[in-house]
Parts: structure tokens; sequence; C-alpha cells
């Protein structure tokens, strides 16, 4: 390998790099290496966690993540000092990454995110120019027509009312009793309303962008090389051109020599590999002894999540999921905010009929509402030049006073739809939830876990006083229902200490104009100021569209593999 030039190496086999991986190799001249950090599994020998239909156990195995990747998620507190507490971001590292442990949630957003993208620099990705590589990539087993792919790699599908479980079906009858329309197809019909999500799951199981994309037919081809394991510990440069990468292995360091690397680590990996290599704000590497090689301000800014809140309830035994379904997020809503300047569709609700992998989750229902248009930003900078030091990451979310008012005024609506008959005979003792660092270690696909919360499960099963006690003492973090709800500063003091991302990470390197001095890439994901330089992930965004965004990815991916081998000629 280290006598070998590449064509394209890939730095990160995640929903985008697998799908670079995949188009760049099929043509036969291209010699192409996919370097990912976390292991490889190949589709006939992935673990079970890595199929399962029910989402919560795969981003809890602690095998297939980043393990020290802690961030900041509050908004910043101003003058005050900053005593904000970190957390675990459950950052995939394994082939397929977020593809292999996220929500399978196949939803592509709404035209306007992309004729936004355009309004920002992005030319070439309107509606119009994204919509045929959203089709390229997907197999609809329910629809067909002029929004819909039929022979791509990702197969989706939808699971529709007639066997939506009591849950479920309670939380979007109180929406219909809202006011809010059914829709069938949510990739499609894009007002307001509620629907089945479209998943990225077949017969219960994920479809991930390495089930999709590496085949073991994709794998056989003698131009295509996986190096798994791998760390980049920095990009080499000749002068500005690239010239390869150094990465480490755990037998070692070595060289790769490329002709053209394509950056693929995700919103939070991707430019802290660039500014220690050299590209990024210059004051900010050369105070780290970093050699700048391209100064650009961009790299690292921008960063965007869709901030949302929860509540939670004890669903009786009719409402559960029933034996035999492992999908537990099945129906969503979306909905506009009606505050001055946040646009269409910009709120998202979806409800989770069973809200972690153990006994106790098989009990606590869920209802999230997060911020689908969001306008707070962050930041990801290096904290050391050291390749093994993860970088800091400090999402500053509900820093944008929109954004605090929309998950106040949606904190009334989950508590107003828990009112409704439908899902009071669903549930018992609706309480506010948080995403702490306690609860996710509680949520760790571990043994440990499995026999204390059975213990738990026991406890909350004997209901009334018992169960309100346990909630109250062991569960509750912050104020009970009626407290919350007590005034609107009240719930937004709540949410600024429980305020949580959903896995959506993007635009630390975002495409715009070659005139924008904040860009990173240009609208071909080429990093300006470099040569052989490009990113494809979700930091290229230029903002995070009204979706989760791994279908986004893998649209941008492939797009931007057709672009590169257009390019080639």
């Amino acid at each position: 390998m280290n006598d070998t030039v590449y064509d394209y190496v890939i730095v990160g086999g995640g929903s985008a790099g697998c799908v670079l991986a995949g188009r760049l190799s099929a043509r036969s001249s291209n010699r192409v290496l996919l370097v990912e950090a976390g292991t490889d599994y190949a589709p006939d020998n992935l673990p079970e966690q890595l199929q399962d239909g029910f989402a919560g156990v795969a981003y809890n195995d602690l095998r297939f993540i980043w393990n020290k990747l802690r961030v900041t998620v509050p908004p910043r507190p101003g003058n005050l000092p900053d005593t904000r507490p970190d957390k675990l971001y459950q950052q995939a590292r394994v082939m397929g990454g977020g593809s292999s442990i996220n929500g399978m949630m196949a939803n592509r957003g709404s035209p306007l995110d992309y004729n936004e993208w355009v309004d920002r620099g992005a030319a070439g990705w309107g509606w119009d120019d994204v919509l045929p590589f959203f089709k390229k990539l997907e197999s609809d087993r329910d629809f067909d027509g002029p929004y819909h792919g039929k022979g791509g790699p990702i197969g989706v599908r939808r699971l529709f009312p007639d066997i939506w479980p009591g849950y479920t079906k309670a939380i979007m009858q109180a929406a219909d009793d809202e006011g809010f329309a059914y829709l069938e197809d949510m990739n499609a019909d894009f007002a307001d309303g509620y629907f089945p999500i479209t998943i990225s799951n077949i017969d219960d199981k994920r479809v991930s962008a390495n089930v999709a994309y590496l085949t073991m037919e994709v794998r056989a081809r003698p131009n295509l090389d996986i190096l798994d394991q791998a760390e980049v510990q920095q990009l080499n440069f000749d002068g500005r051109k690239i010239a390869g990468l150094r990465v480490k292995r755990p037998d070692g360091e070595r060289t790769i020599r490329a002709n053209e690397v394509i950056v693929s680590g995700g919103a939070t990996h991707s430019p802290a590999i660039l500014m220690r290599s050299g590209v990024g704000p210059a004051a900010q590497l050369s105070h780290l002894g970093i050699d700048v090689v391209a100064d650009r301000q961009g790299v690292g800014q921008n960063l965007m999540e869709h901030p949302g809140v929860s509540m939670a309830s004890y669903m009786k035994p009719d409402a559960r999921l029933p034996k035999g379904m492992r999908r537990q997020m099945i129906a969503a809503m979306r909905f506009s905010s009606g505050v001055e300047g946040c646009g269409e569709n910009d709120m998202f609700i979806v409800p989770t009929n069973k809200s972690v992998w153990h006994a106790l989750g098989d009990r606590i229902g869920a209802v999230m509402v997060w911020i689908n248009k969001s306008y707070s930003t962050g930041e990801v900078t290096l904290n050391s030049a050291d390749p093994g030091i993860e970088p800091n990451v400090d999402f500053n979310m509900c820093s944008d006073e929109r954004d605090l008012v929309r998950l106040v005024r949606a904190t009334r609506l989950l508590a107003k739809l828990h009112e409704n008959p439908a899902v009071t005979g669903a549930v018992h003792d609706v309480f506010p939830a948080a995403y702490s660092e306690r609860v996710r270690k509680v949520g760790e696909f571990n043994n440990s876990n499995r026999i204390k919360t059975w213990i738990a499960a026991q406890l909350m099963d004997l209901g009334g006083p018992v169960r309100r006690s346990f909630i109250n003492n062991v569960i509750l973090e912050g104020p009970t229902l009626s407290e919350l709800l007590h005034d609107d500063d009240t719930i937004a003091d709540w949410i600024r200490t429980t305020v949580t991302g959903h896995w959506h990470a993007s635009c630390t390197c975002r495409m715009g104009a070659s005139d924008d001095p904040g860009a990173v890439t240009d609208p071909s994901a080429r990093v300006y100021g470099v040569e052989g330089l490009r990113v494809c992930d979700t930091s290229i965004m230029p903002c995070v569209p009204r979706a989760n965004t791994n279908i986004p990815t893998i649209m941008m991916a492939e797009k931007v593999a057709d672009t590169i081998l257009a390019e080639a000629g």
C-alpha cells in the first residue's frame, strides 16, 4: 500500500464515504482507498446490533462510537463563568457511519432548504438539482412517480396507520384533533401534518450505506482497497497541493499517497482534520504550533443541529410495542410555529414507542420535539495539535432567541397533546424528560443495565404512588410537569439546561461562493485555497435542512461523486 498512489483516498467510511467509495470505484481506471477509523464489518458479517430494526441498540453500544468525543450543548452563558457540563456525543465510529447506528429516518427535508442553499452561495444545489440524486439513492417500496426512485441502493418503506402501536396511534390522534392533516408521503407532500415516517429499513433490518453501497460485489473490485481501524493523523501537502495523508493503526503508522483526498469525517471530525493539517483559521492554528497551509476562517464555524426537548410517560401495556415489532419510531408530525422569520415546516414532533432497548425502556414512551429550521450556531475548535485529543465542540443551542421561543411554545404543545383523551387512555404519569449523561449511561448496551432496568421496570409496574415516587425521585432531574408549566420563564430555564441535539451535527465546512470568507468549499466540494482536497459530508451543508441529515448526506455524496466522475471525463 505504501508504494501505491491512489487516485482518490476517502477519509471516513460513513454515509458519504461509503457512497463515494462505491461510485468512484465503479470506474475501473480509478484506484480508490477508503479509510475508516472504526471497524469494517462486511455485509455478510454484520453484528446483530447493526442490523436491528430497533434504533436504540447500535448507538448505545460503545463499540460503534467515538468514546471520548464530548460536547457542550446549552447556550453560552454570556459574561458569567462557563460552567456548562459536557457530555458524550454518540458519533459513529464504524463502517457506514451514522447510517449504521442512527434512527433510520429517510427524511429529505423541504425544497425550501435546498433553494436556500443556492441563496447562500451553493450554486447547483437547488431542489430541482438535488431531486434526481434523492431518487437515484433510493428504492421506494411504497410509492413511485416523479418524487421517488425504484432502482437505488437504499431501500425505503413506511409503516402505515393500520399497524401503528397504541402509543404512537394515540399521539397522532391527538395531533389530528388539533387540526393537523394526515399526509401519506412525507417526501412528496411538504405541507404541515402527520405521517408515517419513511425509513431505510427493509424486512425489519437496517439498510446502512455500508450494506447498500459496499456490497460483497463492490468489495471484490480490484481497484478498491479498504483500510479500517485507521485514524488519520494529518493530511500531507506539497506546497498547497495534496500529497496524501498519514494514518495510525494498531500495527503502527503509515503514509499513503494520493492525487486527491476527500474528507468525509462528519461535522465534528472533518474540520478537526483540516485544522490539524493546516487548513483553517490562521491565528488559531499558529497558536497551537500548526503550520498554516491555507487561512480559511470558516473551518469549524457555523456548527448547526436540531435542538429539542422531550416529554415521557409510562405506557399502559396495550399501548406498548406489540410482540415481534422492533421498529419504535413509526410516525411523526411537522408544523409551522408561526414565529416571524422562521418559515414553514420549522418544527418536528416524533413519538418513540419504546424509549430504550431494556425493560424500563419497553414501558416508557417519549415524544420528542425539535426545531426543524434552527438558527443557533456553535463551533468546533482544536484543543491541541495532537490528533489523539478530540476537538472542542460547542453547539451553543438556543443561543438564538428564535429557537428558544419556539421550544417554549412547543413544550406547551406537547403538554396539550398529552391532555388529549386518546393519550390519557394510553399512558400514566407524564413527565418532562432529559437526555442527560445519567440517562445515557443507563442506556448503554450491557448486562449490568439489563438487570438494573428490569428491577426498575418491576417497580414501575406496581403503579400508583410507587410509580410516581420512582419517577419523581429517581428518573426526574428537573421540575415535574406541573412545576414546568407554571410560566414561560420556567420552561425557558428548563430548556436552557436540558436542550439536546439529535445527532444531526452539520455545516462546519460549509459550501459557498468564492468571495464568501466564511465558505470552506466550493459547490463541487473542493476546499478553497488548496488543490486536490474536497470535503463531503454534513459539514459542507450551508445550513441544516429540515430533515434528519442521513439521507441528505447520501444525496450529497451521490451528487459529488457524479461531479468528480464528470470532471475526470
